[in-house]
């Protein structure tokens, strides 16, 4: 059920059968779940809508669902603090869909093993073909197979932000009336005497 980008550790894997009922019921996705430790232990979980996007407020709701949960269940030993969020919009790409969906855009994806000697891909998805996800590189269209990757992000471009601002908008998740207008000044800054 669950791959190696959405949870990559053992513990990721446990917590991601835990989290991913309780986020479900909820009406969103799991987009990836990791526990960090370092100074301090953070669960960090990356959330959203089927059809994408996610607001604050939706995250709060999914920190109280996911917090009542493993308080119950208590699968992490240390003290942690749990982080809610979007995917961001250089975000990962954790499910084959996210393949398709961000077709066009350019992204870094990683494998595990070595293809054609090299393990690090950077280039413009083309799409997803059969359990193949598709990136077009300087020598051309290449296949790789979704449970070679290690990792996969998309890199932060204009046409990127601008697609993400469009679709937030579209959505409703925008609203242009809520911005003031811009004062500007027309008064020169230092008159000479």
């Amino acid at each position: 059920m669950n791959n190696d980008l959405i949870a990559k550790a053992a513990i990721d894997q446990r917590l991601a059968g835990l989290i991913t009922p309780v986020i479900e019921d909820l009406g969103f996705e799991l987009v990836r779940v990791r526990l960090m430790s370092g100074k301090a232990t953070t669960l960090q979980i990356m959330a959203e809508r089927p059809e994408g996007g996610i607001e604050v407020d939706q995250c709060a709701a999914i920190s109280t669902a996911v917090s009542a949960t493993l308080d119950v269940e208590d699968p992490i030993v240390d003290e942690y603090t749990l982080e809610v969020s979007s995917p961001g919009i250089d975000r990962p790409l954790t499910r084959l869909k996210d393949f398709a969906t961000f077709e066009g855009y350019e992204a870094k994806i990683e494998t595990t093993e070595l293809i054609d000697g090299r393990r690090r891909f950077k280039g413009q998805l083309a799409g997803v073909e059969g359990n193949d996800v598709l990136i077009n590189i300087e020598e051309g269209t290449v296949g790789l197979n979704f449970d070679w990757l290690s990792d996969a992000k998309l890199i932060l471009t204009d046409e990127l932000i601008n697609e993400m601002l469009r679709q937030r908008k579209n959505a409703g998740a925008i609203n242009e009336d809520d911005f003031d207008e811009i004062q500007t000044d027309e008064a020169p800054l230092s008159e000479e005497k």
